[in-house]
């Protein structure tokens, strides 16, 4: 399991294995291409610097946008602890906005992770990242499944809630859903290939780790992640994972 040379802190974890394999394949491939230069990072709806800091103390320079004051508090904490404070900024806005915060053709590499579940306009935000890529630029897109929702209702009993996230058009379970929509891989790429991206990989993340009781994650977390790693991208487990993960690219 990778950890930061400089606070120690897993980088890895089972639930995020998946997103850091196809993230390290691509910070590979952007250093040979550019000479080594640093990158240029957005990470959209980052919160409190999860990807962004490890990101920073790889030598990237990345600005984080978010509509939470307090996560982009503990963000500015976190990279000043991480000692990578002159390489993270921190933006308070909100995703639909990102047209309005970013330049445009500005950035290497965009993350947007748990973020067109709760914006108005997905297709707006998504043609807001395209535009923000340099050409050759690529985008990690998180959202969540549809068929995971699906699948834990039921099992936990919630028959009706698992048929309407079934029939809903947007994959809701309902008028109190904290969601306003759930993906599947089909509709994911959709989104990205209307925006001009080309999706060249889809991965399953927490494809069993949110299945796990704790005395496992923590008795053999190696396991679990060489797990995590090996269902990631073989359907079906890719597709009933809690959340897909898709990679495309600006041409």
């Amino acid at each position: 399991m990778e950890t930061s040379a400089r606070t120690g802190r897993p980088h890895v974890t089972a639930r995020t294995a998946a997103v850091w394999a196809v993230l390290r394949r691509e910070l590979d491939r952007q250093a040979a291409r550019l000479g080594g230069r640093a990158l240029t990072v957005l990470d959209v709806g980052g919160g409190t610097g999860g990807f962004a800091v490890p990101l920073a103390e790889a030598g990237h320079t990345v600005t984080v946008i978010d509509a939470s004051p307090d996560a982009l508090a503990a963000l500015t904490r976190r990279a000043s602890d991480a000692g990578v404070a002159d390489r993270v900024r921190a933006v308070q806005g909100d995703g639909d906005a990102l047209a309005t915060l970013v330049e445009p053709a500005a950035a290497d590499l965009i993350l947007c992770h748990a973020v067109l579940e709760v914006v108005d306009d997905p297709a707006r935000v998504a043609s807001a990242i395209a535009a923000a890529l340099r050409p050759g630029g690529a985008v990690s897109l998180l959202v969540a499944s549809r068929a995971a929702a699906i699948l834990g209702r039921a099992v936990n009993g919630h028959l009706r809630a698992a048929a309407a996230l079934v029939t809903d058009p947007a994959g809701r379970a309902g008028p109190r859903d904290t969601l306003l929509r759930r993906f599947d891989a089909a509709s994911a790429t959709a989104l990205l290939t209307a925006a001009g991206l080309t999706v060249e990989e889809t991965h399953g993340v927490r494809v069993v780790a949110d299945l796990l009781p704790a005395t496992v994650l923590e008795d053999d977390p190696q396991a679990v992640l060489d797990l995590e790693l090996e269902l990631s991208s073989r359907p079906p487990f890719r597709d009933i994972a809690s959340q897909l993960h898709l990679f495309a690219r600006r041409s």
